[in-house]
């Protein structure tokens, strides 16, 4: 690699000492993983040493990470922008490293609905945690009361409904693929009534987390 400063050599060396960084490693501790001197890592950190392919693949494995990873270029889209849906008061995201997942932050306003006909059912799982206010998960006949900074994770097989507990709350939501087209897709939703064979046979474990202290 070219040693400019201000393109991808100079990225590559920053990563690399940011990684070691990271890892609370000293000069010597990388060394001894990349079997390399201390002062080559140096030289390399420091651009005063040629970035070769040999010595890359070397440190990204004993930097616990990939070539790949290790090289990968700056992206100028770091920050974007939600598609807005006002008509159900969310906003979504799509994460570009992984286009299966997606990510909302919704308002919610109406309790989750009474008749537990009305749960859906479809293949993924979701996970979100509560920004405000509180939410009611419904999962089959299971009631969740989960409160701000809380968050749940559970099968998207189960039939289930989320709703606004006392009073208005916001949630941000992550959704696998799956799940995702789950949401979007309304014939590919199994509703309670329909398959309760099918869906019985789905784990009915919820987890409830707080945040870590």
């Amino acid at each position: 690699m070219e040693q400019d400063d201000d393109g991808l050599d100079g990225l590559v060396r920053k990563r690399i000492r940011a990684l070691r960084v990271s890892h609370g490693w000293s000069l010597d501790d990388l060394a001894a993983r990349a079997r390399l001197s201390p002062s080559t890592i140096s030289r390399i950190e420091n651009g005063r040493r040629r970035l070769a392919l040999d010595q890359l693949v070397t440190l990204a494995r004993a930097l616990d990470t990939s070539l790949d990873q290790l090289v990968e270029t700056a992206g100028e889209d770091v920050v974007s922008n939600p598609v807005r849906d006002a008509g159900h008061r969310l906003m979504r995201w799509t994460v570009r490293a992984d286009p299966g997942v997606t990510v909302l932050r919704q308002r919610l306003v109406d309790p989750p609905p009474r008749d537990l006909s009305r749960l859906r059912a479809h293949p993924g799982r979701e996970w979100f945690v509560v920004l405000s206010g509180a939410v009611t998960l419904l999962l089959g006949e299971r009631r969740f009361r989960v409160e701000a900074d809380q968050a749940a994770e559970f099968p998207t097989m189960l039939p289930h409904a989320i709703g606004a507990a006392g009073g208005p709350a916001e949630i941000l939501g992550i959704f696998d693929r799956d799940a995702r087209r789950g949401h979007q897709d309304r014939r590919s939703v199994i509703p309670v009534e329909e398959d309760q064979g099918a869906i019985g046979v789905a784990s009915a474990r919820v987890r409830l987390r707080g945040p870590v202290p």
